[in-house]
């Protein structure tokens, strides 16, 4: 999954400062920096982060509801597991994080979730499952 940003180290920032990723590789590729960023305790999955070089301004972000979210094409959000999604919500609201939806229970898949955003407005699902 790769996430693009105008600026990698405040990216960086945010993933290891604010959610406890960890840096797997940095490398320069033209005019971007990029890096491997991996969650505190799963080594299989990495978010990429392209930043540098003058992306393109996205039209509609950061989002506020997660509703009017589902009405544009193209990459939505990514999803990380936890254990407790009301503790990882107050965990990110004290360290400053943007919170777009409150955690909910969504019956058809045994699932509570929420949404948080990047400082960049991209979203990102919790999803604890339930029993």
């Amino acid at each position: 999954m790769a996430v693009r940003t105008p600026n990698l180290q405040d990216a960086i920032n945010f993933y290891v400062g604010k959610l406890d990723f960890r840096i797997v590789a940095e490398w320069v590729y033209a005019d971007e920096q990029r890096a491997y960023l991996a969650p505190p305790t799963d080594d299989h999955f990495y978010v990429e982060v392209l930043g540098g070089g003058e992306p393109a301004p996205i039209e509609v972000r950061p989002y506020t509801d997660l509703g009017d979210s589902l009405k544009y094409r193209g990459y939505h959000h990514f999803c990380l597991n936890v254990a407790s999604v009301d503790a990882t919500v107050e965990a990110l609201r004290a360290r400053g994080v943007t919170i777009v939806t409150e955690p909910f229970v969504l019956e058809a898949i045994s699932r509570k979730l929420a949404f948080f955003c990047d400082p960049f407005g991209n979203l990102i699902e919790l999803a604890e499952v339930l029993s």
